[in-house]
C-alpha cells in the first residue's frame, strides 16, 4: 500500500483481480479437465501461474501507477491459469477415492491452503521485512516450477498408475471411484459436452443450487482470511508486519486442523451407518456456527483474545468446508469437472465481491467492525444453503442432464 500509494478501495480491487479471471475460467476449465485430463491441464496451470509470480515481483520496480496496472493484469492471468485447480482436485478425488474416503481426501486438499499460510506466512513476513514484498513473489514462483515437475511425475489415472494392483483398482471402483481424472469416465456415459442448456440444468437443480450458494458463503470467509485478515491485524490491531506473519499462522493452523478433522468426522459418520446427507451436513452446520464467533472480536481489545477468537472461527471454517466432498458425492459420472467448474465459479464470485465490499466498508467507516458482521452473516447463510435448501445429498443421474427433452 505504501510503495504503490494504494488506499483500502484500491487494495480491495487488486485483491479481487485474481478472482475476476478465475471465475470466468471455471466453465472452460471444467470442460478441459473432463476432456483432456488433470495431468496436462493442471500441469500447464502450475507453470503459467509461477511465471506470473516472477513477473509481479519485477513489476514492483515500475512507477506506482504503471505497477498497479501491470500487477492487476498479471493477477488476471494468474487467476485464469489457476481456474482448473480446485475442479481438478475434485476430479482426482472422485477418480481415486471410494465414497467412504472422499471426505478425508477432499478435506486434505481443501485444508492445504491453510497449511500454506502456516508454513509460508512467517517466511513471507520475514522476506518482506528484509528484502521487500517483491521477493515473496520470486520465492513462491520458484517453488511453483519445482511443483510442476513433481506433478508430472506423480499424477496418473487409476488404471495407468505404474505401482497399482488389481485389488486396489477393484477397491476404488467398487466403492464408487470414477477411475479416471479426465476424458471418458470409467463408469460409462463419457464426458458431457459444455452447453448453455446443460449449465442451465445444473443451475436449476435444487440440490446443486444449495451447494453452489453454500460454497459462495464459505469462500467469503476464505477470502477474508486470505486477503484482508493480515491488514486487519496490522491496521485495526496495530501489529508489525513480522508479527502479522507469525500471528497469521496460528488461526491458519486451526483452519488446517479443522479442515482435516471435518472430513474425517464426516467419513466416520458414514462408517457408523449415518446417511450421506447427515454425514456431510452435520460438520458444515457445526463449522459455520463456530465461524460466526469472529463477531465477538468487535467486543474485545486484547491481542490474545483476538487471536483466540479468530482461531476458533478459522477452525470452524475449515471444519465445515466440505463443499468439494459434496461435489464428488453428487456429480453425475462424466460431469465432475464441469459440475466442479460451475460450483467453483459461483463459489469464487466471493473472491470478487469480498475484497471489494470490505474495501468500501473500511474506507467508509474507518474500521473493521461492520466487516466482521458481514462475514459472520455469510456463515449463517451457508447453514441455510446446505440444510433446508439443498435437501437430500445423493449421486445425480447424468441422463437427467444430457438427454434431450421429449418432443411434444
Amino acid at each position: 500500500m505504501r510503495d504503490l500509494h494504494l488506499d483500502a478501495v484500491h487494495l480491495g480491487y487488486l485483491f479481487s483481480g485474481f478472482s475476476w479471471a478465475y471465475v470466468a475460467g471455471q466453465l472452460p476449465a471444467g470442460e478441459m479437465l473432463d476432456r483432456f485430463g488433470c495431468k496436462r491441464v493442471y500441469g500447464a496451470s502450475i507453470v503459467i501461474w509461477s511465471v506470473c509470480a516472477f513477473l509481479v515481483g519485477l513489476a514492483g520496480y515500475l512507477v506506482p501507477a504503471l505497477a498497479f496496472t501491470i500487477i492487476f493484469i498479471l493477477r488476471l492471468v494468474s487467476g485464469l491459469a489457476q481456474a482448473p485447480v480446485f475442479p481438478g482436485n475434485g476430479r482426482v478425488v472422485a477418480a481415486w477415492f471410494p465414497a467412504v474416503e472422499r471426505g478425508t481426501a477432499s478435506a486434505i486438499f481443501n485444508a492445504s491452503q491453510y497449511f500454506a499460510i502456516i508454513l509460508f506466512a512467517p517466511i513471507l513476513g520475514w522476506i518482506t521485512h528484509v528484502n521487500g514484498w517483491q521477493g515473496c513473489f520470486w520465492f513462491v514462483g520458484s517453488l511453483g516450477l519445482i511443483l510442476a515437475v513433481l506433478w508430472g511425475r506423480t499424477i496418473f489415472d487409476v488404471r495407468k498408475h505404474p505401482r497399482i494392483n488389481a485389488e486396489e483398482i477393484d477397491y476404488i471402483e467398487s466403492g464408487g471411484g470414477l477411475g479416471q481424472t479426465g476424458g471418458r469416465s470409467a463408469a460409462g456415459g463419457g464426458s458431457a459436452a459444455l452447453s448453455l442448456r446443460l449449465i442451465g440444468k445444473l443451475l436449476s437443480n435444487r440440490l446443486l443450487i444449495g451447494v453452489y450458494l453454500g460454497q459462495y458463503c464459505v469462500n467469503t470467509l476464505t477470502w477474508f482470511f486470505l486477503t484482508w485478515f493480515p491488514v486487519y491485524l496490522s491496521r485495526a490491531r496495530h501489529m508489525s508486519v513480522v508479527k502479522v506473519g507469525l500471528i497469521s499462522a496460528l488461526p491458519a493452523l486451526c483452519g488446517f486442523a479443522g479442515g482435516i478433522l471435518g472430513g474425517i468426522f464426516s467419513d466416520r459418520l458414514l462408517w457408523a451407518g449415518c446417511s450421506l446427507t447427515f454425514a456431510r451436513k452435520t460438520p458444515i452446520v457445526m463449522g459455520m456456527s463456530l465461524a460466526m464467533t469472529m463477531i465477538l472480536c468487535n467486543y474485545v481489545s486484547t491481542q490474545w483474545a483476538i487471536v483466540f477468537l479468530m482461531s476458533v472461527a478459522f477452525f470452524g471454517k475449515g471444519f465445515g468446508a466440505l463443499g468439494w466432498t459434496v461435489i464428488s458425492d453428487t456429480s453425475p459420472a462424466g460431469m465432475t469437472g464441469l459440475n466442479g467448474g460451475v460450483f467453483n465459479l459461483i463459489g469464487n464470485l466471493s473472491g470478487i465481491t469480498t475484497p471489494i465490499v470490505i474495501g468500501y466498508i473500511v474506507k467508509r467507516t474507518g474500521s473493521f467492525h461492520d466487516v466482521l458482521i458481514y462475514i459472520a452473516a455469510t456463515a449463517l447463510l451457508a447453514i441455510f444453503s446446505y440444510v433446508p435448501l439443498a435437501g437430500t445429498i445423493r449421486r445425480l443421474d447424468i441422463r437427467d442432464f444430457t438427454e434431450a427433452p421429449a418432443a411434444s
